[in-house]
């Protein structure tokens, strides 16, 4: 099968080109998945730059969200699934190709109003800001909310997830005037939103909660977000780090405030996390919220925004598109 590899391994865009490899064939308790369309992701450059450690038992080969067919079924799945069912799937690699085997588990019933692009957006970026927010920070109605990195593929989710579970604020942090615009109208969008770049996020997050800080942030940023983060949150606030964008060293850190103003902070990374887990989480979050999610204009409170589609044979520009932080929602491939 086709599959998008990386010449000697690691490096740049330029690296990435359309090669054969083995056709995977489903063990007990998988599924062989036909791919019609997948999602990208930070992690994926990473990966690609050789910069980000595989869990146990990952497949080299990039792509962690798709949409597609299912093509074969492995001994213990034929009660749940048939040939030919669309799903959306989560996996811990492998979805840059044709094909992919992986756990019945990991797989959800693909929306039907949704098209297999739209479908292919939904799985990691919905998955992610879901336990991020909602899983570990226990984001509630009449909480504030901090959405760092606003406009990106999770962020618009978590965005809408919060206003959803009935945030009272969620301010949104992005890098330029026609992002803020974009999570500002988005119809379930952010109730505010700061150009980090030019102003101080805790500074403005003090005026929007009247000085009482916000409940909630999710971070992925780290090393240059960590002091205004602790001092934006409230008394019993928590923060989800999701990411190190900016480093992992922090100088100085004062522990005080973790201990007067009695915060949680939990770091998460869902890849790396059990079979067992994933399983759980999304089980959870397709009797929540997966019927929930409508495309960009149909008019449901939690929707999914795609940024540009990319035919398979354009991976590097789609790689480009993302490392120059040019999306606004999600980009997505399709596969013929």
């Amino acid at each position: 099968m086709r599959a998008v590899l990386v010449k000697d391994g690691t490096g740049p865009a330029e690296s990435l080109y359309l090669g054969d490899i083995a056709k995977p064939s489903p063990r007990h308790g998988e599924v062989l998945v036909k791919i019609k369309a997948f999602g990208l992701n930070r992690m994926d450059i990473m990966q690609r730059e050789g910069r980000y450690p595989l869990p146990p038992g990952a497949p080299a080969t990039m792509g962690v969200e798709f949409s597609g067919t299912i093509a074969e079924l492995g001994d213990g799945c034929g009660e749940k699934w048939k040939l030919g069912d669309e799903v959306i799937g989560l996996a811990l690699g492998g979805a840059y190709a044709e094909y992919i085997s992986l756990p019945q588990t990991n797989l959800m019933t693909k929306p039907s109003h949704l098209s297999w692009e739209e479908a292919a957006s939904i799985p990691e970026n919905f998955l992610t800001a879901y336990q991020a927010l909602i899983v570990i920070a226990q984001c509630k109605k009449g909480d504030n909310v901090l959405i760092h990195a606003g406009a990106s593929g999770v962020g618009v989710a978590a965005i809408q997830l919060a206003r959803f579970y009935g945030a009272n604020t969620v301010t949104a942090t992005t890098s330029t005037q026609e992002k803020i615009n974009f999570v500002l109208n988005l119809p379930s969008g952010a109730t505010h939103a700061v150009n980090y770049k030019t102003q101080d996020f805790h500074q403005e997050t003090q005026k929007i909660t009247d000085g009482k800080g916000v409940d909630v942030v999710i971070d992925f940023v780290g090393r240059t977000h960590w002091q205004k983060n602790i001092a934006s949150l409230a008394r019993d606030g928590r923060m989800t780090m999701l990411a190190l964008m900016s480093g992992n060293v922090v100088s100085e850190v004062d522990l005080g405030p973790l201990l007067y103003k009695r915060l949680r902070i939990e770091g998460s990374t869902l890849r790396s996390r059990s079979a067992e887990y994933q399983a759980d989480l999304i089980a959870k979050f397709q009797e929540q919220i997966l019927g929930e999610i409508t495309s960009s204009t149909g008019g449901g409170k939690i929707r999914t925004y795609i940024h540009e589609v990319f035919p398979f044979e354009k991976i590097q520009d789609a790689h480009r598109t993302m490392e120059a932080d040019a999306n606004a929602g999600k980009l997505i491939v399709t596969i013929p």
